[in-house]
């Protein structure tokens, strides 16, 4: 600090022990979080409706942080239009630190809870369907009987969105299957689980056990949502030999395919462990299939294991002991 007969005229970086303007001093000032968390929110769902409804605030309480955010940094943040809102240059930028800061700060506050007494938490967690229908709700059981104080908020979502809401931050931790890479994100083996075809009893394709999908191009296809990891892997099967699917209908789940092929709208691809826990819905047999992409694992995925807030920690101990022996570690 200089100062003029006792009075302050400026202030010094410490570290470049250069002048600190006047308006750099007061940007920390004038930045609050819970308007970043705002602007965060509104970005990620494109509406400022949307955002008041998730973050349980009035639209123009969410309107107003957000105006003021932009007079604070003296510039436009946000397009508004009919449909939500659209980010400027400067937005675009806005969103890229914000998103650094809160990360941080749940950092901050993973290792400083460490420090409390008991282990208490909250854990945002997105998983694809594949791993909530055959195994999650037994892990995850297991892990609340030894932290009940722990909450664990679970979504179900496509493995393309889980990745992204990882990416994002809009979840601490994901478990999907990895078809095309999770980019910078972290990984750790899971589980693996085993694709089959379900055709209804008797159909002419039970007498041969084991078949590639190949086979099974020629009959009517009951497919899950076409971004789903499964249709996707379907289709380039399909592709691969030049082939289309006949796809008759898309269901968003595994019990809705399981009544449909049984009503004879076609046959289905689904893991083997979701379709012997629904062993009741239909008269349905499984048919194993050669292919490689049949075999597939279910990954854990976060931006950086290390840096989770401790009850995340656990929660990814405890799911990675379920990882079968031999797979590699974090990747």
């Amino acid at each position: 600090m200089i100062r003029q007969n006792g009075i302050p005229i400026a202030k010094y970086d410490a570290s470049t022990h250069m002048p600190i303007k006047s308006s750099e001093h007061n940007f920390s000032r004038r930045i609050d979080l819970t308007s970043l968390q705002l602007f965060v929110a509104v970005c990620e769902l494109g509406s400022i409706g949307k955002a008041a409804e998730r973050e349980f605030i009035a639209a123009s309480a969410v309107s107003k942080r957000l105006s003021d955010l932009e007079a604070a940094l003296n510039t436009p943040l946000l397009h508004r239009h009919s449909r939500g809102v659209a980010l400027t240059p400067a937005g675009e930028s806005l969103l890229h630190h914000a998103r650094s800061v809160l990360f941080s700060l749940d950092k901050m506050q993973g290792e400083l809870s460490e420090y409390a007494d008991g282990v208490r938490g909250h854990v945002r967690v997105h998983a694809s369907i594949s791993a909530i229908v055959q195994f999650l709700p037994e892990d995850l059981g297991a892990f609340i009987q030894q932290h009940a104080e722990i909450k664990i908020d679970l979504e179900e979502h496509l493995s393309t969105e889980v990745i992204r809401a990882v990416q994002e931050g809009a979840a601490d931790l994901g478990l999907c299957n990895i078809a095309n890479g999770a980019g910078d994100l972290q990984t750790q083996p899971y589980r693996n689980d085993q694709l089959v075809l379900i055709v209804p009893s008797g159909h002419d394709l039970c007498a041969q056990g084991a078949i590639h999908f190949e086979a099974a191009l020629d009959f009517d296809q009951v497919g899950l949502h076409a971004n789903s990891s499964i249709y996707l892997a379907m289709r380039q099967a399909a592709a691969a030999v030049g082939r289309t699917i006949k796809l008759r209908i898309h269901v968003t789940g595994l019990d809705a395919m399981c009544r449909m092929i049984d009503n004879g709208l076609g046959v289905g691809v689904m893991p083997q462990r979701a379709f012997a826990l629904m062993r009741g819905v239909g008269k349905l047999e499984s048919i194993t299939l050669l292919d490689n992409w049949a075999t597939r694992r279910i990954q854990l995925v976060a931006r950086d294991f290390s840096s989770l807030p401790v009850s995340a920690r656990l929660l990814v101990d405890h799911l990675a002991q379920s990882a079968p022996p031999g797979t590699p570690a974090a990747a």
